[in-house]
């Protein structure tokens, strides 16, 4: 009690060396050899006594100087003093410089290895044990030093930007920067990176540890199949028959790995000693209500040392962790690396604002390394604004998450806001309008994917695979049964993925992403980020997200490339173009929103709990009665959270819910009330029976008032009313909705013009330098000449140098601004037709096999005008071959004949059975023809 500061700081740093394993010792009792790491107190040397001397293997290897809590200010003063005590000779040894140096206060500790290259003190959480000094100084060179021997990155099969990140973040490492930030757009292989200078760090710097964290088991998953599949450029073998990977999925922890993957909740639990439920790690805290009352600081945990790791990969840094997560990151001795597509300024603060990549969707886009995408916007009335229901209508309620319906009669005007949707209210005219929208413009918006009717067969459109989300599991199931519904199709066509799918989640997001079905996914927050379906192509926010990073995250889902080999194979037959895009349809705004008992307890279902708490506080205490509230309280207590709980026992005189419930199925037990039979028998053997049943009933209303006298309170009954209220949902099948507006949002337009005119400049730019565009833009002899493999060597240009300028892009930017005429077969003859529409050959957009056949049409009717002699019916048949064949190779020349398919028809040799020594004049004159 009457320690001073000094006292009470070694008191601390005592405590906390004991607890890293070191005995402390005092300088007259001094025993070097009582264990591997002995500190001793004031220990004497030249230069006066230290506060602490460090011993392993009973040699100095440390020191250690105290400062009263007060000074924390003047640690990184004292480094200067600490240093002198550790180049100073000790008493009784002739030492060498101590090489690990700390100053602290019991509650702030900072470390200096003196071995590094430029030494520079960090902030610690506590000591490091003795063991790992033993095993620093038997490494002989520190990790930092190390750090420097990592060679030159090997480029091949990297992309630019994953070259950028890796030396960027081990330029950070050689600078001794404790956290580097690393930028990477959704999509462009973050992980990929991440592992890929993990291996370098394992193999060159000889980093013995590192974690990758992540905020969602799910996440964990993913990282730790990319670690499993990952091979490195320099050996054949794949990265876990290297180096040991372990995903964590309990409070035991292998030494014996090198990577180590956990969710940053387990973490937490592992070092605050308790256990943790998997479910636990399903949502990522950032968006949980987590109800802990107050974050318990993270204490030393012998099992996991502070040093355990050498670095930590923290994967979707812009989320979780802070708050009561950033201890866990505050705990380790480790260098950091934050991953994220989405750094928000507490991001950037966090990570010393150290960004050594900065690689955003907008450049991956132009890259190629992602896809650009298109909003579509449905707007209904009801979405917008609301609407109410009036009193004395007959509507329907239903629990959230039991689902279970019940019908009454309002007994007020119910008035609902566009926010209560699909929360307090649902309006199944409402969400079948936007689900009808929906399937009504999807082949507007994918037109390629239509199948034209046949004399045996109708038309068929092959629905893109199409993500949505919605606001909950209540809500998603609502959506599911309308898709199947408004769609005409089975279960199998659209299911649900979310933590709470009856279905293992984990199977139908396999089949989601390389099966047909399902077409379509709904989900409330499992694949809203960290998820690669690289098939998806359409995107449906029935839900508005108010973060940010969070709302980039989602729209993630959608931006991975995909090319057309591979769009087919993992469930899109019906595509004939590469994913070059994909849409968002916006139907909630969010574009532009500012980011059980075994036995049937309930005996009457028709009344709603206010009307049933109102009847018990007016005196209808009969068994159904007590029996059916019982039952909606249990309801109630297992939807409810902590703190709403304590409210409720705070309004309820200190009674629980359970407590309060139990009373009531009290009441009116059998069991209890034979025993009060019993025991009045036992009291009153002589009595006659009307006395013993009055004394019954005396001690029966006793009971049922002892249960139900808690409910005389107006706070907690309005309390009740008021929190059930949240988990109720009102059913509105009374008011219809109507589109306000659906379309492309105007935004669009913008971009779109720009999309053509940087075309048209790169066009203009690139006319002498092309072959291709030096014929195209030459007289029309000498278009002849435009070859497919010209033509072909040209759609690589745009598409290599410039990503967005890829021909199917600039045909739909052109769909937005003006009418187009069809839609063109592949990107060849989409380039085609836009190098005709820029140069004015065409007047509207038009596709070129289109241009081809009309041509081809005039040409064959001016050949057999008048008396000039018919084509028959074989010749005709080579003249539509000749015509196709141009249509998608641009021209054709004589050696073509001995390609298909001429060559299955006789070749060059039939054609000139078929028409002599006209055979080069016809060839000549479709090739100039048809091109005009």
């Amino acid at each position: 009690m009457n320690q001073n500061p000094e006292q009470i700081a070694r008191d601390h740093i005592d405590k906390q060396l004991e607890a890293c394993g070191w005995i402390v010792q005092g300088k007259k009792q001094s025993n070097i050899s009582a264990g591997v790491g002995v500190a001793i107190r004031e220990y004497q040397t030249e230069t006066g006594p230290a506060d602490y001397i460090l011993f392993v293997d009973k040699k100095p290897v440390g020191v250690i100087e105290a400062k009263r809590e007060d000074e924390g200010y003047k640690l990184i003063v004292a480094e200067e003093q600490s240093a002198e005590y550790a180049k100073a000779k000790l008493k009784y040894l002739n030492n060498d410089s101590l090489p690990f140096v700390y100053e602290s206060t019991g509650e702030l500790t900072r470390f200096t290895d003196y071995r590094d290259p430029k030494p520079r003190s960090r902030a610690v959480f506590t000591f490091h044990r003795p063991e790992t000094f033993q095993q620093w100084i038997k490494e002989g060179r520190t990790l930092r030093s190390r750090l420097h021997d990592t060679p030159v990155l090997e480029t091949d099969g990297l992309r630019d930007c994953q070259v950028t990140a890796i030396t960027g973040v081990e330029k950070s490492f050689k600078e001794n920067r404790p956290k580097a930030l690393i930028q990477m757009a959704t999509g462009s292989g973050k992980t990929f990176t991440a592992i890929s200078f993990i291996y370098r760090l394992l193999k060159y710097a000889k980093a013995k540890k590192v974690l990758f964290l992540v905020d969602t088991k799910n996440l964990g998953e993913q990282a730790e199949q990319e670690f499993k599949r990952y091979q490195p450029q320099d050996d054949n073998r794949l990265f876990p028959e290297l180096y040991g990977v372990t995903r964590l999925s309990s409070s035991f922890i292998p030494n014996d790995s090198q990577v180590y993957i956990s969710t940053i909740q387990r973490l937490y639990s592992i070092l605050k000693g308790s256990e943790l439920d998997e479910r636990d790690e399903e949502q990522n805290p950032n968006e949980k209500k987590w109800v802990a009352k107050e974050p318990l600081p993270v204490v030393y945990n012998q099992k996991i040392p502070m040093e355990f790791f050498d670095f930590v990969v923290v994967d979707e840094c812009h989320r979780s962790i802070y708050n009561l997560w950033k201890q866990v990151l505050d705990y380790f001795d480790a260098f950091q690396i934050g991953l994220t597509a989405t750094p928000d300024n507490r991001t950037f603060g966090y990570f010393n604002q150290n960004l050594v990549c900065d690689y955003g969707y907008q450049k991956a886009v132009e890259d190629g390394v992602l896809v650009p995408y298109n909003v579509f916007e449905i707007v209904t009335k009801i979405t917008q604004q609301g609407s109410k229901i009036e009193l004395g209508e007959y509507i329907g309620r239903r629990e959230k998450l039991t689902r279970k319906q019940f019908w009454n009669t309002l007994d007020e005007d119910v008035e609902y806001s566009a926010k209560q949707l699909d929360d307090k209210v649902v309006n199944p005219n409402q969400l079948r309008l936007i689900i009808k929208a929906v399937k009504e413009q999807l082949p507007v918006m994918f037109p390629d994917r239509i199948t034209p009717a046949t004399a045996t067969t109708p038309e068929t459109f092959e629905v893109p695979k199409m993500l949505i989300f919605a606001k909950s599991d209540s809500h998603a199931d609502d959506i599911i049964n309308l898709v199947r519904e408004e769609f005409a199709e089975e279960n199998k066509f659209c299911k649900k993925i979310t933590y709470r799918s009856e279905e293992d989640p984990k199977s139908i997001l396999q089949q989601f992403r390389n099966s047909y079905y399902p077409r379509v996914a709904v989900t409330v927050d499992m694949i809203a980020t960290g998820t690669d379906i690289r098939p998806l192509e359409v995107l449906l926010f029935m839900r508005d997200v108010k973060s940010k990073s969070y709302y980039e995250q989602m729209k993630g889902r959608g931006t991975r490339t995909c090319s057309i080999e591979e769009l087919k194979l993992t469930g899109t037959p019906a595509a004939k173009f590469t994913k070059d895009h994909f849409v968002i349809i916006d139907a909630i705004g969010v574009e532009k929103s500012q980011k059980t008992d075994s036995r049937p307890l309930e005996k009457k279902p028709g009344l709603s709990l206010k009307e049933m708490i109102e009847s018990v506080h007016m005196g209808n205490t009969d068994e159904d009665m007590l029996t059916t509230l019982a039952n909606r309280l249990i309801r109630l207590d297992k939807l409810i959270n902590e703190k709403e709980k304590i409210t409720f026992a705070e309004k309820a005189e200190g009674q629980t819910i359970t407590h309060v419930v139990k009373q009531l199925l009290n009441a009116h037990d059998a069991d209890t009330l034979d025993n009060i039979r019993r025991e009045i028998d036992r009291q009153m053997p002589g009595a006659a029976p009307v006395d013993k049943e009055a004394a019954f009933n005396v001690q029966h209303n006793a009971l049922i008032e002892q249960a139900t006298q808690v409910f005389n309170s107006f706070d907690l009954r309005n309390y009740i009313i008021d929190i059930r209220k949240q988990y109720d949902q009102v059913i509105d099948h009374i008011n219809p909705d109507e589109l306000l507006n659906i379309g492309w949002v105007k935004d669009n337009t913008a971009i779109a013009e720009s999309l053509v005119q940087d075309f048209k400049t790169w066009i203009a730019e690139n006319i002498t330098e092309i072959t291709a565009l030096q014929l195209f833009y030459g007289q029309p002899y000498q278009r002849r000449t435009l070859t497919y493999k010209m033509i072909k060597d040209l759609a690589e240009t745009i598409k290599v140098t410039k990503p967005l300028l890829a021909p199917l892009n600039i045909w739909r930017a052109f769909a937005q601004l003006e009418k187009v005429n069809d839609q063109p077969k592949n990107e060849l003859i989409a380039l085609v037709s836009l190098l005709r529409k820029i140069s004015g050959i065409d007047e509207s957009l038009t596709t070129y096999d289109k241009t081809v056949d009309i041509n081809f049409q005039q040409w064959v009717f001016s050949k057999q005008a008048g008396a000039a002699v018919k084509f028959n019916d074989e010749q005709m048949q080579w003249l539509r071959m000749i015509k196709d064949y141009i249509a998608s190779s641009f021209h054709v020349e004589q050696d073509d004949f001995e390609l298909d398919p001429f060559n299955k028809q006789g070749g060059l040799g039939k054609m000139w059975q078929l028409f002599g020594n006209s055979t080069g004049e016809i060839i000549n004159e479709l090739n100039e023809v048809l091109a005009a």
